[in-house]
């Protein structure tokens, strides 16, 4: 039987952008806006998501060459790409299949509530708000933007593109938080409520990695396994983690 799926896929968000610091200042504070000049798809790396991403890039290069992933895909936004460069810079360009900017790794779509706060879609827009609380994350499209259900479509054809693509390789995908869930609820085949507790159990960490590996015993034709979920490579020069994941050695339930 042929093998349908990467052999190794790593799924990784982006370092610490400049975006993310405003976030955190704004609610902090309680505002209502997120003061960042910049169109959400050009707001660069931070000064730490630039280390982030080094200290992610020198353990991808620990790895023994035929380990190492070859197979380079990420999400078109600054903060991706830059991460993704950085990544590839240490893997040495020349020794990967390719490296691929793919839009449908784009972050979710927030339409008319970007760059507003929680606090800030409750002053601006209640009625919004409480349809947001009633419905949920998980179905709640703002008018222009995109629900979790929406960006699972879109990344049901990239898992077609894998298998189509890139089958017996060794993947990382760049891109964004809700991209790295909605992931997770697909490869994990998880339900609406499973993901969303994951989700309330705190952010996807920047420059964290979710890793699975083919396993040919599970299943009837094989699937990938989680390996490793929200693990964050030490900072370089410091020893410390900012954040370890665990190891998730056995089989996802179908």
């Amino acid at each position: 039987m042929e093998q349908k799926w990467p052999q190794e896929l790593w799924l990784i968000r982006h370092g610490q952008s400049a975006g993310n610091v405003a976030r955190d200042i704004a609610e902090a504070a309680a505002g209502h806006e997120i003061d960042i000049a910049e169109r959400d798809v050009d707001v660069p790396l931070s000064e730490l998501g630039i280390r982030q991403s080094e200290a992610l890039a020198s353990w991808f290069a620990g790895m023994p060459q035929d380990e190492r992933p070859n197979v380079v895909l990420h999400s078109p936004y600054v903060r991706a790409a830059e991460t993704a460069k950085i990544l590839i810079r240490r893997l040495e360009r020349d020794s990967l299949l390719a490296v691929n900017a793919d839009e449908r790794l784009r972050e979710k779509e927030f339409g008319i509530l970007d760059r507003l706060t929680t606090h800030g879609i409750a002053h601006k827009y209640p009625d919004l708000y409480a349809q947001r609380q009633h419905v949920g994350k998980f179905y709640f499209r703002p008018p222009g933007g995109e629900s979790w259900c929406d960006v699972i479509l879109r990344l049901r054809s990239v898992l077609d593109t894998l298998s189509r693509d890139w089958c017996n390789e060794r993947v990382v995908i760049v891109a964004h938080q809700v991209i790295v869930n909605c992931f997770r609820y697909l490869i994990e085949r998880l339900d609406e409520a499973s993901i969303l507790a994951f989700d309330r159990a705190g952010d996807v960490p920047n420059c964290s990695v979710t890793s699975y590996s083919f396993d040919p015993i599970q299943g009837k034709h094989g699937r990938l396994v989680v390996r490793l979920v929200n693990f964050v490579a030490p900072l370089e020069n410091t020893g410390t983690p900012v954040t370890v994941g665990k190891d998730v050695p056995s089989a996802p339930k179908a």
